[in-house]
């Protein structure tokens, strides 16, 4: 019997799956690159998607992405253990993204600007060379809070961060599925999923303007009981807005479902006629 998920377990499944149904961000047959950094946001993002390809009533499949930034070329060893372990097919490459980034070929950005740039161009590139039709990030509820705030505050826009956004006219979709959960639920639930989460060895890491905008939500917040979680709740339900599909453009899962339980039917007779077939052979004998 599959063991029971805890509350934060579920949230991450559930809201990833509901997100993914109202935006129709996956459709039948994607291929699906996962950019798999090795943190917590990355690695639930990667753990849902794979429960998430056995719930769905409709076939995906995914493929973990990995590129090591070249301080330590083998700190993804546990990814690439759990990965096997998991079957799931998966391309890894150790760049030298965030070496150069802190270089003197990087003068005019930050370290952390000009390796997200390299990542992400990599990123696409490998979408188009394994034939991939989404490719998937693990930014959470708090990112989409950041980068409006980050947006609001350093260039006067209010916008957000896109939950699901075409690229390369339409070939390739950007989706998150975890947009909408907090990060205290992925938090809790990696642990309780046991993943092998490694350290980023990366000099830049943890000190980035998002974790100060955060903090200063935090103070701005405190002494009541609900502000943070209403600013928030307001402003990942304004983003989802932006992205919800209209009744008529919903995927019509009824023929998906009816297979499945053709499938599920079908499997269950075979097992019955297994059985009494072994019976029947014990009788013989």
């Amino acid at each position: 019997m599959a063991k029971k998920l805890h509350y934060s377990q579920e949230q991450c499944l559930r809201t990833a799956g509901k997100l993914i149904q109202d935006t129709g961000m996956i459709r039948p047959h994607a291929r699906i690159g996962i950019a798999v950094s090795g943190g917590v946001d990355s690695f639930v993002l990667l753990k849902v998607m794979q429960l998430r390809q056995r719930i769905m009533p409709f076939p995906f499949e995914i493929v973990a992405l990995h590129l090591n930034a070249g301080f330590d070329p083998a700190c993804h060893a546990p990814l690439s253990a759990w990965l096997e372990k998991e079957n799931i097919p998966y391309h890894i490459e150790v760049t030298d993204h965030g070496i150069l980034a802190h270089s003197e070929e990087n003068r005019t950005k930050s370290p952390c600007f000009y390796c997200a740039f390299l990542r992400r161009k990599r990123l696409f590139e490998l979408c188009g060379e394994l034939n991939l039709s989404h490719l998937a990030f693990g930014h959470n509820a708090d990112d989409v809070v950041s980068t409006f705030l980050l947006n609001l505050v350093q260039t006067g826009r209010i916008d957000g961060m896109s939950m699901c956004e075409p690229f390369f006219g339409g070939r390739l979709q950007v989706i998150r599925p975890l947009a909408m959960v907090e990060k205290q639920h992925i938090l809790k639930a990696a642990k309780l999923w046991e993943l092998p989460i490694f350290s980023n060895p990366c000099p830049s890491a943890g000190s980035t303007k998002r974790t100060d905008l955060l903090e200063r939500l935090d103070t701005l917040c405190e002494g009541s009981q609900n502000g943070r979680r209403n600013v928030y709740q307001g402003i990942v339900r304004w983003q989802l807005q932006k992205h919800l599909l209209a009744a008529e453009d919903q995927i019509d899962l009824a023929p998906f479902i009816a297979e499945k339980q053709r499938e599920s039917l079908r499997r269950k007779q075979e097992a019955r006629e297994q059985a009494a077939g072994f019976g029947q052979a014990a009788k013989t004998e």
